[in-house]
């Protein structure tokens, strides 16, 4: 179908010519039953089966390491996905992160608070003070239907905040906090026993406004794993910090308990993935609260996971589809080919990993080598003894892996979802992102 068609059927112009975002209906009537190959590109794809299956072993990890789970939803964010990540064939979750304010108000929209499904809203950041207002509504709204919401703290100013905003209204409420932890990331958070953090659980303990729910640990730096191994290290790294918290917090008041006991939240993909009964075993220390597992982008999964060595290939359930559209015979490294696709840092991102190159081509001897903003360049990954059937040609399709799944969903407005249970590479669905902040 050509552009124009497009535009047509499933598109209106504002008075300026530009185009406007469809509907979701307009999206499934126009593109639900086509092949990969009938699509615009660069578009992203999404197999439900295989983000299925991976929500489904994240709670089966959750379960052996005998624990709760707390989806992040920043990597997709959708209402679909969302309900994949809380709801799968092993123990369910109603407790979720969320990076903006935009994700937790969709959540609410569409329905997933009033049915039930969400009942623990997280606000992944520690806390600006101007978006205490925008979460106070959203407390008012959760509040109708027995949900929470809960924040970050790590910095004495936005308790200052919290009271003054509160002591303002004429009911106060107690804000369920998290006080962030730096377990070494140096990212944000936190450490256990400075003076900043003795304040910040006196202050909180004192405050009529303010509940100490527990702390949170964010190992980013899992992601340089390579085994098994190292990532049970990192996870063991992100218990012992937050756990250290708590004791050291014990210290400050000058309390034996705390009840209910805090809630100790780790987690990021790769140490998640390492979370299972044997390494829970491997826990030795008196645990001063109860431990919660948290990740996020575990559905999705992309080449810096893979580099993890922690999954494989069949379980990356993303992908981006785009046309070569120019080729340079013996342009490349020793007289190598090079070619061009019409996926470019806009589509794939330009965020770089451990994995050589900005992305992978699917089963062909290719990467995305260079990259531009519209447009990438691809190059051969067998240089040293090019195979010469593996040729692209202008007009080619091929699917792209790219390194960083959050990323790269970012970019666009719609995704393309297939099934590989049923053997085809058709549209079985569109799924439209929640965008802004």
């Amino acid at each position: 179908m050509s552009l124009t068609a497009v535009t047509a059927t499933i598109q209106t112009r504002t008075p300026h010519g530009l185009l406007q975002r469809p509907s979701k209906d307009a999206l499934v009537a126009e593109y639900v039953g086509k092949s990969l190959k009938e699509l615009r590109t660069p578009a992203f794809v999404i197999d439900r089966a295989i983000f299925t299956n991976n929500c489904a072993r994240m709670h089966e990890n959750a379960k052996g390491w005998g624990v709760g789970f707390r989806a992040h939803l920043k990597t997709h964010k959708t209402t679909e996905g969302t309900k994949l990540q809380l709801i799968s064939s092993c123990p369910e979750t109603h407790a979720v992160v969320v990076s903006t304010l935009m994700e937790a108000w969709e959540v609410v929209n569409a329905g997933l608070v009033a049915d039930g499904t969400v009942k623990d809203i997280l606000y992944g950041l520690p806390v600006a003070i101007n978006k205490i207002a925008d979460l106070s509504d959203l407390w008012d709204e959760l509040s109708q239907h027995g949900a929470v919401v809960r924040l970050l703290v790590d910095h004495p100013r936005q308790l200052e905040a919290l009271e003054s905003f509160e002591q303002s209204r004429s009911t106060p409420r107690p804000w369920s906090l998290f006080v962030k932890v730096d377990g070494g990331q140096k990212r944000a958070g936190v450490v256990p026993g400075s003076p900043t953090f003795d304040t910040l659980v006196k202050t909180i303990h004192a405050s009529p406004v303010m509940s100490l729910f527990g702390f949170y640990c964010h190992a980013g730096n899992a992601y340089g794993s390579t085994s098994l191994s190292q990532a049970s290290s990192f996870l063991s790294s992100e218990v012992e910090a937050v756990n250290d918290a708590a004791k050291k917090a014990f210290d400050a008041l000058q309390i034996a308990e705390y009840d209910p006991p805090f809630v100790l939240s780790v987690g990021s993909t790769p140490t998640a993935h390492s979370a299972s009964a044997e390494t829970r075993a491997q826990l030795k220390s008196l645990l001063y609260g109860t431990l919660e597992l948290h990740a996020g982008n575990y559905p999705l999964l992309d080449l810096q996971q893979l580099h993890t060595g922690l999954i494989d290939r069949e379980r990356i359930a993303q992908k981006v589809i785009a046309t070569v559209i120019s080729t340079y015979p013996g342009r490349g490294v020793g007289g190598s080919d090079e070619a061009m696709c019409d996926a470019g840092g806009i589509a794939v991102s330009k965020d770089t990993g451990p994995m050589e190159g900005y992305g992978d081509v699917i089963g062909r001897p290719w990467r995305l080598g260079r990259i531009s903003q519209e447009h990438g360049i691809l190059t051969r990954t067998d240089t040293d003894s090019p195979d010469t059937s593996e040729v692209l040609e202008v007009g080619d399709i091929i699917e792209i892996v790219g390194q960083h799944a959050c990323m790269i969903a970012a970019a666009y407005p719609w995704y393309y979802i297939t099934d590989s249970v049923d053997g085809k590479e058709k549209v079985v669905d569109i799924w439209v992102p929640w965008k802004g902040w």
